[in-house]
């Protein structure tokens, strides 16, 4: 029930963007991530993106991030959110969305989606949600670009993934968080559109989550180098 009210919020915060308010819509696409990981745990392709389309008002944003094994030949995971997201102060905006999972061999889940996006001061990246269902979850992002010249660029990044209610089918527990700490570095091409990089990501699940990963037969502490491209249109 919580999630059809959710949903419904948001269908109709869409239907209530008049023409007029359109004036100048715009689009694009941006792949924070497009990379192959290599190191302790399985080889695996990983992509995080968002494709956008809206105005200076409103912006509609359908954003993907999945892990696909290539020992297994099946997404590890596998997240696809559609989110409206509306300025609420200068550098943030106020998000409402729906989120459904589909790895793999593993359960189906959908949230609604609530939270905030934007810059905070020092221009980092913050992007922190509330995942609202009967397994509620909460993420934090923080990411920053900093110039090493024009053209290389370090981003450092960490994402804390916090469940809120045990999902042993997912191997998560109530407050046992899952960290990843991320460092690539870029080299951008054509104005910014393409970036190729390098980088280690390292990833950690903790507390009870953690036995969880571990008594199925899982590594809880996984380091993985990197090598991708951003893409920005």
């Amino acid at each position: 029930m919580k999630i059809r009210i959710a949903s419904l919020a948001v269908f109709a915060a869409i239907l209530s963007v008049s023409p007029a308010s359109a004036e100048q819509w715009f689009w694009g696409l941006q792949a924070e991530q497009l990379e192959w990981r290599s190191g302790e745990g399985s080889p695996a392709y990983a992509w995080d993106l968002d494709a956008f389309a809206g105005t200076d008002e409103y912006k509609f944003v359908v954003r993907s991030e999945a892990e696909y094994g290539t020992n297994a030949n099946a997404f590890e995971t596998l997240e696809n959110q559609l989110r409206l997201q509306v300025p609420v102060s200068t550098f943030f905006d106020a998000v409402a969305g729906v989120r459904y999972d589909s790895p793999d061999g593993g359960p189906r889940r959908t949230y609604g989606v609530l939270g905030l996006k934007g810059l905070a001061k020092q221009w980092f990246e913050v992007d922190a949600d509330l995942y609202l269902s009967e397994y509620p979850s909460a993420r934090f992002e923080i990411e920053y670009e900093g110039l090493i010249t024009n053209q290389i660029i370090f981003t450092p990044s960490i994402e804390l993934d916090l469940p809120l209610a045990d999902d042993e089918a997912t191997g998560r527990a109530a407050f046992g968080p899952k960290l990843e700490i991320g460092g690539r570095l870029s080299y951008d091409l054509l104005d910014r559109a393409i970036a190729p990089y390098v980088g280690v990501h390292w990833e950690r699940t903790l507390g009870e989550s953690g036995r969880l990963v571990r008594d199925e037969g899982e590594d809880d502490d996984v380091v993985s180098f990197v090598v991708g491209f951003r893409v920005m249109l």
